[in-house]
């Protein structure tokens, strides 16, 4: 091609990359790759084969990891942890410094493997992906040295079990292991199988980086291979990204083992473009939302939600940029769009687009290689918000797309999903965007741009796309735990009817407290209540699944305390202070009589809960997001929002300081919470009901029901417009309670078997506080 030709045509030429180094490194360390554990690569076993998805030729051979090899690699990490956690957080800096180093200097061959591997294009793996994974190295050795001063108090988990998904492999293992090991944790990591090169490729780097053995160690393989780690007695923490139905089963794998679990799962992300916005810059955003690495991205802006007024436009715009994407050899950095990762996933996104039958489906009009898993850019149009392909992750390079009418609408439909990792917002309006911006269920919020990330911003989901973050010292903190000092759980039963009863004259049965009214229980059931000489103090209501319902719907009814302003909740909860210290001295004659304990000690519990509903009445306007330093010309801003509904059920010791220690964190930060009170000592908790009323708590914000915790657990922990479990009842397990709270992946706190010293400092706090909130990251870019 001339010269002349090249400015009449405007055609990008082929721009090759040399695919040399990978293969000659693939051959020198292969071709057949065993697992790495203990700074060793192990001798290869079983082995299947790693393909390059735009030849569909093979790579190299990748071991099948078996339980036993499992084993040792947990047990190296185990043996290693020691060491390595004593380590200064300088001297872990400095090792997390030299593989930020080493990426550095081998980050071609990273990007080439990379796109050979998973059939990205270069340009992705290279610009994208490969300065990505080395800042969250240099990132993390940063952390590593701030530690002890910013966060004392804090220890490491123990030994993480990591499994990361194939759309990002190098640039996940970075998300993962940079904090495990800054916070002082080790590793076994299994990459997924499609795409194990780089994660071994780094198992070796880590040798030249001086990293102690053991302190990460890589095990490839296949689900089975990831069952075992997950499921591993010995390991602390298991952090996953994937798929949410491979989530859910993690939860309840895991449940009541005591891990530490973070999921970052599947999402059906909106792309909300208003008709303000510039629709150029919108069209050109949305192709890097889409049809960035081949729409496999958990967060790709896969929803396109247009104002119905430039629906026509934009829509034309869209399909005429479409039809210039080039798709072809990943290694050409003159492509667009490269290879879908394996002929399975092709064949599951040809599915789910072939059995549509409802809208206009357009096919880019590009050439698609006839070798390779190679799938074409398309837009399905014209789809209702209920429509199958709106609500179930396709994760290919196909855009689904309606429209809306009014900003209020635009959000209905963008949360009308099971998903909340991320959203788009396009608009002129700088006001209409930050408006909006709170409103969507999603961790993270991109306004006039997608798909920015950086280590130093929270990254996560709400909902079923998961819990916990990654990214920042809100990710670090999912590595650690509070160095507390703790007690065994035990339960406390309630006290037996007395051969002798000494009953009052005067029925006094405390009935349920849902909506900001007393109810009677659903079941008609009550149960005594006797105190430890044998009076009996009255009754309490068993509630039952009907119950928990109602509850956990007027707690849904009174969504509109999440949008209340932190000095109005401060306000409240000062009142609620302020009504139980005018009647303390009946509160301490009741716990006396619930419990047995002496005068002193019953007015000590009611002394600290009234300061306690003082500290979060202070904490709930002062618990404040962050900015955080990313490196573009823009801000990311790190917001803390309430979770939403939290069912509760509150230990048995401190009947009183128990469940206010619960309540207060939760509602300071604007949630609503159903709890279940002490099945020992119920009328502690039954005699809030007049405080909250006297004190301009609105109806529904708090619910209680009475009952067995054992009866009532399940249906609080699976009820799907439950957002969280807190679970601090010896009554109840932590696995039943885990394994409930698979049902919608909603956040658990439970008990490991001991206790918390709800009189001291570790009943209250941040600790409490981060429970009780979710990170929101709202990236705003500067500039026209």
């Amino acid at each position: 091609m001339t010269t002349r030709e090249i400015f009449e045509t405007m055609d990008y030429g082929p721009a090759p990359e040399s695919s040399a180094e990978a293969l000659a490194w693939i051959a020198a360390k292969g071709p057949a790759f065993g697992a790495f554990i203990d700074g060793a690569f192990a001798k290869p076993g079983e082995t299947f084969a790693t393909r390059n998805p735009a030849t569909g030729a093979e790579l190299a051979r990748i071991t099948q990891s078996s339980a036993e090899q499992v084993d040792k690699a947990v047990t190296a990490a185990r043996r290693a942890f020691p060491g390595w956690s004593k380590l200064s957080g300088h001297q872990r800096a400095r090792h997390l410094y030299a593989l930020a180093r080493l990426l550095q200097k081998h980050a071609r061959l990273f990007a080439v493997l990379e796109s050979l591997d998973n059939g990205k294009p270069i340009r992705e793996a290279r610009d994208i992906d490969v300065p990505l994974a080395q800042r969250h190295f240099y990132y993390h050795a940063g952390l590593a040295q701030l530690l002890d001063d910013e966060m004392p108090g804090h220890a490491p988990l123990g030994v993480c079990g990591q499994v990361i998904p194939w759309n990002f492999p190098l640039l996940m293992l970075s998300w993962k292991i940079a904090p495990a090991l800054a916070a002082g944790n080790t590793v076994v990591l299994k990459p997924a199988e499609y795409t194990s090169l780089t994660a071994l490729l780094f198992a070796d780097i880590c040798r030249e980086a001086g990293l102690p053995k053991g302190v990460v160690n890589i095990v490839t393989g296949d689900g089975r291979t990831g069952e075992a780690l997950t499921t591993h007695p010995d390991v602390n923490k298991v952090a996953f990204t994937g798929s949410t139905e491979v989530g859910r089963r993690i939860r309840q794998a895991t449940a009541g083992s005591g891990k530490s679990l973070t999921l970052e799962l599947g999402g059906k992300s909106p792309y909300i473009v208003f008709d303000d916005a510039d629709i150029d810059s919108a069209i050109e955003g949305l192709v890097d939302a889409i049809w960035f690495n081949q729409g496999q991205v958990c967060c790709a802006g896969s929803r396109l939600l247009v104002q119905e007024g430039i629906a026509a436009d934009f829509h034309a715009r869209l399909k005429a940029r479409m039809d210039k994407l080039r798709l072809g050899d990943p290694l050409d950095k003159s492509i667009d769009v490269g290879a879908v990762v394996d002929p399975v996933q092709h064949a599951t996104i040809t599915r789910l687009v072939d059995r549509n039958t409802e809208g206009e489906t357009y096919r880019a009009a590009t050439p698609v290689p006839e070798q390779g898993c190679f799938y074409p850019p398309t837009l399905i149009t014209g789809l209702s918000p209920a429509a199958p392909l709106m609500q179930e992750e396709i994760f290919g390079p196909v855009l689904v797309s309606t429209t809306f009418r009014t900003p209020s609408e635009a959000v209905e439909i963008a949360n009308n999903t099971r998903y909340g990792l991320a959203a788009t917002v396009w608009t002129e309006n700088l006001n209409l965007a930050l408006d909006v911006a709170p409103k969507l269920a999603a961790g993270v919020v991109w306004v006039n741009a997608t798909n920015l990330f950086d280590a130093a911003a929270p990254f996560g989901g709400v909902r079923e796309s998961g819990f916990g973050r990654e990214g920042g010292w809100e990710g670090l903190l999912a590595y650690l735990e509070p160095a507390l000092k703790t007690k065994p759980l035990k339960p406390a039963d309630p006290v037996p009817a007395p051969d002798r009863p000494d009953a009052p004259g005067l029925d006094r049965t405390a009935k349920m407290y849902v909506g900001g009214k007393q109810a009677r229980p659903d079941g008609g059931y009550s149960q005594p209540v006797w105190s430890a000489k044998g009076r009996l103090l009255g009754h309490m209501g068993l509630g039952n699944r009907k119950d928990i319902r109602n509850a956990v719907e007027a707690a849904r009814g009174a969504a509109a305390w999440a949008r209340t302003t932190g000095h109005l909740r401060a306000q409240i909860l000062y009142y609620i202070g302020e009504n139980l210290s005018a009647r303390s001295a009946e509160f301490a004659a009741r716990i006396r009589d619930l419990t047995g304990v002496n005068a002193k000690t019953a007015e000590a519990e009611v002394d600290v809960a009234i300061d306690r509903l003082f500290t979060y009445a202070a904490w709930a306007d002062k618990f404040d997001g962050t900015a955080k330093s990313v490196p573009i010309r823009g801000i990311a801003l790190a917001m803390t929002e309430p979770v939403g509904v939290i069912g509760a059920l509150a230990p048995d010791d401190a009947p009183l300081l128990g469940a206010l220690s619960v309540i207060a964190p939760a509602i300071a930060m604007g949630n609503r919470i159903v709890l279940v009170p002490s099945y020992a000592a119920p009328l502690a908790a039954t005699d809030l009901y007049q405080v909250l009323d006297t004190s301009d708590l609105p109806g529904g914000v708090v619910n209680i029901v009475t009952g067995d915790p054992a009866d009532l657990a399940e249906p609080l922990a699976s009820h799907m417009d439950v957002d969280a479990i807190w679970a601090f009842t010896p009554h109840v397990s932590a696995e039943a309670v885990e394994r409930a709270s698979a049902s919608n992946l909603k956040r658990s706190w439970v008990h490991d078997g001991h206790g918390i010293d709800w009189m001291g400092k570790s009943g209250e706090g941040r600790r409490f506080l981060q429970a009780a909130t979710e990170i929101k990251t709202i990236w705003v870019p500067y500039g026209e």
